[in-house]
């Protein structure tokens, strides 16, 4: 395989203004539909651009990709080198529901491996037992030599280029501004919403907008969205420093890092010009209220992960973090998807908040 041939493993998805969640949110809402990406989700973004640089970078090398996921980076990994002619293998911990690991198997998967309790255990599993004697960066043996290649799910800077991705395709795709800040271009959102789980697309916006926002002189509002139990970067910022939770008790497992990566703290301590980040906690029930109101809106499903980013667009915690937000106000909810859910999860969700989830 030569770099001509090797075609992104992500796509550009569309972006839509909803009129529903405009309504109950006092301001113009955009939903970027990360969702439809190959994999179910954003993580095509990040994880496809680590695997499309590193067959780039050695392209006359046999990789075997290994990754350690709660699921939906496993699957990100699993369908680009799939597209890619590549062989990858995951490592899940034990919490990872037996729905994301037959999804797995049934998109491609050489193996699937389950141990420890939580993502690190997984991921340190992974390293020890497959990569350490490994070069990282494919430096294998002999041309044409199986080589493992560790795919960090989220701690990385190819992964968050690839996730910055979607800035650039915001921009573009949002309606211009009519007005003009000191002779440049205003970029035409106010407000990102998006989840926070290892960190990954965090970084991947910020750093996308720092690039935008280097010739304009208007500012950005980030909401760094997470829920109760799965709150790494809240738990870090309110600490002072990067610290880790001591378990996941979330039901949004997707989010479920211990600790963010040190970059993700960095950029939410001291983001770059232009950009405000704030930080928001929610319940499960909250997530679920978002799922829940996402598909009866627009017929999409997503996990917890991602709705609780949808709810918190049409709350009160917009309001909190934005008190000046007017009627033109423009709001960009990633729809970052999930590929473990379905109706009868959502069916679920909408008698328990009706039984009084809190």
């Amino acid at each position: 395989m030569t770099s001509v041939d090797i075609k992104k493993p992500w796509i550009e998805t569309p972006l839509i203004e909803s009129a529903s969640f405009s309504k109950a949110a006092g301001c113009r809402v955009f939903l970027k539909l990360d969702l439809l990406q190959p994999s179910g989700s954003f993580k095509s973004r990040g994880v496809g651009n680590f695997i499309h640089s590193n067959l780039k970078t050695h392209p006359t090398k046999s990789p075997h990709f290994w990754i350690s996921s709660g699921g939906n980076a496993g699957l990100a990994a699993v369908v680009a080198a799939r597209d890619l002619n590549c062989k990858c293998s995951v490592v899940v911990p034990h919490s990872t529901k037996p729905f994301m690991i037959t999804k797995l198997q049934e998109e491609g998967a050489t193996e699937v491996i389950q141990h420890g309790a939580s993502w690190f255990e997984a991921d340190t599993h992974l390293r020890e037992t497959y990569i350490n004697h490994q070069d990282i960066n494919g430096e294998g043996e002999g041309e044409g030599e199986e080589v493992n290649v560790y795919v960090p799910p989220f701690d990385h800077p190819l992964v968050w280029e690839g996730a910055g991705s979607m800035v650039d395709e915001i921009a573009r795709q949002l309606p211009p501004r009519e007005e003009v800040v000191s002779g440049s271009e205003k970029f035409p959102a106010d407000c990102v919403i998006a989840s926070v789980g290892g960190g990954g697309l965090f970084n991947g916006l910020v750093g996308g907008l720092e690039k935008h926002l280097k010739n304009s002189h208007s500012n950005v509002r980030v909401l760094a969205v997470e829920t109760k139990g799965a709150h790494a970067l809240s738990h870090s910022l309110n600490e002072g420093k990067l610290s880790s939770l001591d378990a996941i008790t979330s039901q949004a497992t997707s989010l479920g890092a211990l600790r963010v990566s040190s970059r993700t703290f960095e950029l939410a301590s001291n983001p770059p010009s232009g950009v405000e980040v704030t930080s928001i906690v929610c319940s499960d029930a909250d997530a679920a209220r978002g799922v829940v109101r996402l598909a009866d809106e627009t017929r999409l499903q997503v996990e917890l992960a991602c709705g609780v980013s949808v709810e918190v667009a049409v709350g009160q915690e917009l309001r909190k973090a934005m008190p000046d937000l007017k009627p033109e106000s423009r709001v960009v909810v990633v729809v970052c998807g999930g590929s473990n859910i379905s109706a009868e999860i959502i069916a679920g969700y909408r008698e328990q908040l009706k039984a009084g989830w809190q």
